[in-house]
Order: structure tokens, then sequence, then C-alpha cells
């Protein structure tokens, strides 16, 4: 039996992209014989897996799960909305979000190496049989994973998933006031929970943009500059209230904002809540996908 370094499989991974476990297993199939690997590589189809790798994968699902005390937001994505709607493809994102419970990963790379959820299998080996039978681009992209209090959303059949963690003493009551809260996140979108998690620059650049505005209006030309200074500080309210959860206008009830309507739940309730943290994922938010031109690309072809 030839002797299979982490050298070797490590060259035949550089030259095929394929998994480390494939490599290793098929360059001992193979007796060592790299171009042999590669063939074996090629007839179990992880070879083409690879040359896939490069296509633009802006689908899939976004899944957000709470077992217990523990909660995931999981994105994975790939090609088109048709393979994100197959049950093997939901049957995977489940199994994927729920490694990441069980194994607590540290990240993309940790988890792909981990046990999957009710297999023997890695997630990278299960991966790829998805893929042997999808036969398309498949990325785990990105997940968040929470402890404690928690409530999931998930909106337009995974397009967006929501957790939302509470700092509270009632336990599961708490988890109705804790879901408007997901709904206010995937709808509105807010950039921060309050506004002491806006940077000090993200401040300084709204308030430079601000000052610049009133120069350029004629109307402010002859106001002092304590008015200005007032103006000012009432339009960074409003940036508060368009960008920080909890000044922001509650959309169940306009006469409330987030944070009162928690205390007002608390209240009803007899003990207290509070948001804690929360993640909000869309799905393919930031991948730059492809736009296709499908008259060209019957024209090349016929060339």
């Amino acid at each position: 039996m030839a002797n299979i370094t982490a050298k070797d499989v490590a060259a035949l991974r550089e030259r095929t992209g394929v998994g480390m476990m494939d490599c290793k297993k098929a360059l001992v199939e193979a007796e060592g014989d790299f171009e042999k690997a590669i063939v074996i590589l090629r007839e179990k189809g992880l070879a083409t897996q690879a040359k896939k790798a490069g296509r633009v994968a802006a689908e899939g699902l976004v899944a957000a799960l709470v077992e217990g005390n523990v909660g995931v937001v999981v994105e994975v994505n790939s090609e088109t909305d048709f393979v994100a709607n197959t049950e093997q493809f939901k049957n995977f994102v489940d199994m994927v979000a729920k490694t990441i419970i069980e194994a607590n990963p540290a990240d993309v790379d940790a988890l792909k190496a981990a046990k999957a959820y009710g297999s023997e299998k890695t997630v990278e080996e299960e991966l790829q049989e998805v893929f042997l039978q999808i036969r398309e681009n498949i990325q785990i992209r990105r997940f968040t994973r929470l402890e404690g209090d928690l409530v999931s959303y998930v909106h337009g059949n995974g397009r967006i998933g929501v957790l939302v963690k509470l700092d509270t003493d009632l336990g599961e009551k708490s988890y109705a006031a804790g879901k408007d809260v997901a709904l206010q996140i995937a709808a509105m979108n807010p950039s921060y929970l309050d506004r002491t998690k806006v940077p000090a620059e993200i401040l300084d650049g709204e308030k430079k943009i601000i000052m610049a505005q009133m120069a350029e209006d004629p109307k402010m030309a002859n106001k002092p500059e304590a008015v200005l200074s007032k103006i000012a500080e009432g339009k960074i309210g409003k940036y508060y209230t368009e960008n920080c959860l909890v000044d922001q206008e509650f959309v169940k009830d306009g006469s409330f904002t987030v944070g009162k309507y928690v205390e007002h739940c608390a209240k009803e309730l007899g003990g207290s809540i509070k948001i804690a943290d929360y993640v909000r994922y869309e799905r393919g938010e930031g991948i730059a996908k492809r736009e296709d031109n499908f008259a060209d690309e019957v024209a090349s072809m016929i060339k």
C-alpha cells in the first residue's frame, strides 16, 4: 500500500478543488497515482463540482432554528431557486442548522469538518453527496449561533431569517413579544439595536452630511449657530428612529416605538423584557449576481 502523506492530499486538492477527505480516499484507491486519482474523482463527479464552484450561487435558503436555549441563523446558497425549493436541499439546510446547534463550530470551515447531525459523515461529505444529485454549486455561506432566551422567524420561504435574543425573567411568556420584534426586524431591517451601538464614525459622517446640506440651503444662511446645532440634533434623532431597532416606529402599532412596545408587554405580563441582541440574514445580500443576456448567449453558441 502506498504511503499517502498530507502533502500528497493537499497537492491533489490544489489540482482538483475537491475536499480533503475525498482526495485522500481517491489517492488510497489509486495507490498514490495522482492521474489515476483524478480519474477516480471525475468518475465520482466530484471534479465536476470543483469546476462548478466558481459559478455564482446567490439563491438558496436562510434558516432560523431554535432548540432549547440555543439558536442559529444560517444561509446556504444554490445557483437556482428551483434547487432551493427541493426537499433534498431543504433537508440539507436543516441538517446544517442542527449541526451548528450541536457542534458549535467556530466558522464555516470548522462546520464543514464537523460530523453532520444524524450522520456518520462530515458536513463537507454530505454537501458533496447533495451536489452529486443536484449538480449545482452549493455554498454554506455564513451562520450565527446564539444562546439564551431566543425567538426565530423565517420570512418569504427562506428569503429572510431572524433570530432575537431576549433578556427576560418571563421565559416562554415573553416569546410572543419576541416574535413581534422578529417581524419588525424582518420588515424594517434596522442597522443597530440601539443608539449605543451606532459607531462614532457613522454619527460623525451623518453630522458632516447634515451640516453640508444646511450650508447649501439658502434658508439656513442667516440662522444662528445654536439654531443650526439644534436642527442638526433633530436630524440625527431622525437617523436613530430610522436605523435603531428600539427607536423605530412599531409596524403593528404606530403609537409605540419598538422599545416602548416591549416595555408595555413586560408590564402587562408582570416581568421584565429587553432586547439583548438580534441577527438578520437576507438571502443573497452582498452577492453580485450574474446578469445573463439570453439572446447574446444563444448568438455566442451559434458562432
